[in-house]
């Protein structure tokens, strides 16, 4: 088990490379199940969750090489259509391999996803969208059993614009005969993503980014693709939000600004300035921003969940009073308690935190509970006076790559340690 041991209270300053998004990859991957060919996936993040969901390919019978940055899938021998409840456990994103097992075997056993405790997040959208298909599916004794030998294209609505729900039946649906229509459907630009993958394999999906997607069934599927995805817009909002929060200046490359657009409109007024060239985003600051009086999280376009407890992080220390809204996730405030430790003043009721700045925030031991909270805590050590060591660092290591090489890229004083 290790910690991150920061020192903080400096300024950024420096130049980073964001890497390609978790979000996009892990669906890619399960995508990949769809191919009887090899795929080989560009710009691997190294995030612990690309090498769950690669275990799981492997348990399916897929070949996985680790070639330099490459991913190299061979999915030609895929003889398996069971996930067990262990490397289910591992990660949420194991939901998403239950639609390409179902169009490719018809067939599926997967037991429930596991991943962070952040909510209840039910997958009964995702099952509801399957059966539209007309899949016949069990629950018992933890897992969920599927058949979709009689498969057939439909017009369905979804109840929530559920991402994960949206890219399982993409994936479901590429080879059924005929038009399958999804509407009310997720239109972040990770859906987008799936899409531009599914259709370099071979697939015919379109609409991907607006409320409704089609997919023309098809029968089969190139034997080869080269794909890279696209660049995570999670990391690059957390980075862009440290340096706020912290003052100085630092450089995002391999950026798209229009995904996080909704952060930097926020952050605009927040003491800070941008600038923008192609896939760089420049970013400039004083150091403790100003409030913001109300924000909610909401599907995309709307701000994103994966970015509430960074920014309540940087809003500790702001001047005045904010107010976060937290729509998608019942659990989205066990950082709060954390926090309070390091003398954050925050105050919460159900989905509603208001968060009361002050000067300065100071060093303590804190705990990571969840993958962003945790995110969330080492960017306020960055900023808090004194030492500060965050617990339970293999969450964050989830969806951030060694984010102490970043961050001392940016010159800031921090280490990976061992515990005693």
């Amino acid at each position: 088990m290790e910690k991150l041991r920061i020192f903080g209270g400096g300024r950024l300053y420096g130049k980073i490379d964001i890497s390609a998004s978790k979000n996009a990859y892990l669906p890619i991957l399960a995508a990949s199940i769809l191919s009887e060919g090899k795929v080989i996936l560009h710009n691997n993040p190294h995030f612990s969750d690309i090498y769950n969901m690669c275990s799981i390919l492997c348990d399916l019978g897929s070949k996985i090489e680790y070639v330099g940055s490459d991913i190299i899938v061979d999915n030609s021998n895929l003889n398996n259509h069971f996930i067990s409840q262990e490397k289910a456990g591992l990660l949420r994103s194991s939901i998403f391999s239950l639609g390409p097992i179902l169009g490719r075997m018809k067939k599926a056993k997967i037991a429930y996803p596991g991943g962070c405790e952040i909510g209840a997040r039910p997958i009964d959208i995702h099952l509801k969208g399957l059966e539209a298909l007309n899949v016949k599916i069990c629950e018992r004794h933890g897992f969920i059993v599927c058949d979709g030998i009689d498969m057939r294209s439909n017009e369905l609505h979804l109840d929530f614009p559920s991402v994960g729900a949206t890219e399982n039946i993409m994936m479901a649906s590429v080879f059924i005969k005929g038009t399958t229509t999804i509407h009310n459907v997720a239109m972040e630009p990770e859906i987008v993503d799936l899409q531009n993958f599914l259709n370099k394999l071979g697939a015919k999906v379109s609409g991907a980014g607006t409320e409704k997607i089609v997919v023309e069934g098809v029968e089969k599927l190139n034997d080869f693709t080269e794909y890279t995805p696209i660049p995570d817009r999670i990391i690059a909002g957390t980075y862009l939000l440290a340096g706020c929060s912290c003052g100085g200046e630092i450089e995002l490359k391999n950026v798209n600004k229009d995904h996080i657009g909704v952060l930097i409109s926020k952050l605009q007024n927040s003491n800070c300035k941008f600038y923008f060239e192609n896939d760089k985003i420049l970013l400039t600051s004083k150091g403790r921003m100003k409030s913001i009086n109300k924000i909610e999280t909401m599907p995309y376009p709307g701000f994103p969940t994966d970015l509430q407890s960074q920014l309540m992080s940087a809003l500790t220390t702001s001047k005045g009073t904010s107010v976060v809204v937290e729509n998608v996730f019942e659990n989205r405030f066990m950082s709060v308690p954390e926090l309070t430790k390091m003398g954050a003043k925050i105050t919460t009721k159900g989905n509603v935190a208001v968060i009361h700045g002050v000067e300065e925030l100071y060093g303590a031991n804190v705990v990571a509970h969840d993958l962003r909270g945790g995110a969330g805590l080492v960017l306020a050590g960055l900023k808090a006076q004194g030492y500060t060591t965050v617990d339970n660092i293999q969450l964050i290591d989830r969806g951030y790559f060694r984010i102490e090489d970043d961050l001392t890229r940016l010159g800031a004083k921090i280490k990976r340690i061992k515990c005693e």
